[in-house]
């Protein structure tokens, strides 16, 4: 025990985040929360103004021996658009802004590492907007923020836009999920 890692990542909707890392093996637990902003304890309502200066986020616990920093981070850049400027797909506003929020100089030096090597890449047609900032405070989201779509499968938003998201995803890292997931 004590060997967990935490990877706190924003890439638009924390509810579509949640659920696609949830499924990684390595992945011990994920928290959708708010990171970035100069609100203390800012709520939902809050970050959705835009004027809290937060981002929705989510914080990873995983563990290194079986799932690597740069291979959370693969996942991350596959799974949203890391070019997009405070905009993911219907979500607009800072708040949906991509961004790693690193821990300690190695978390800094893997995501700029990362970010060159696909920056060089023709896997992107933009260069990536992504944000590498030190994570100052992260502010846990409302508890019925948590495994939204797990407790909402019927919400329009979870079908139309967290699902897709999710079959895609598993099609792609299908050799890194947990073991039955579907």
């Amino acid at each position: 025990m004590g060997e967990s890692e935490i990877a706190t990542l924003a890439g638009g909707c924390f509810w579509c985040i949640e659920s696609i890392f949830k499924e990684l093996n390595g992945v011990e637990k994920v928290v959708s929360g708010y990171s970035g902003g100069d609100v203390p304890n800012p709520t939902y309502n809050q970050v959705c103004s835009g004027k809290t200066g937060h981002a929705e986020t989510v914080q990873i616990t995983f563990n290194p021996r079986i799932i690597s920093y740069a291979d959370i981070l693969e996942v991350f850049f596959s799974v949203h658009d890391p070019t997009s400027i405070n905009r993911q797909g219907p979500d607009m506003g800072n708040q949906y802004r991509s961004a790693i929020f690193y821990m300690n100089r190695k978390q800094k030096v893997t995501a700029e590492r990362v970010i060159k090597k696909l920056n060089g890449s023709s896997l992107f047609s933009k260069p990536i907007a992504t944000e590498v900032e030190h994570l100052k405070k992260f502010y846990k989201a409302e508890d019925y923020h948590q495994d939204y779509r797990k407790k909402n499968p019927a919400n329009p938003y979870c079908m139309l836009v967290i699902t897709p998201k999710l079959f895609k995803f598993r099609k792609k890292f299908s050799k890194m999920l947990k073991p039955n997931q579907s």
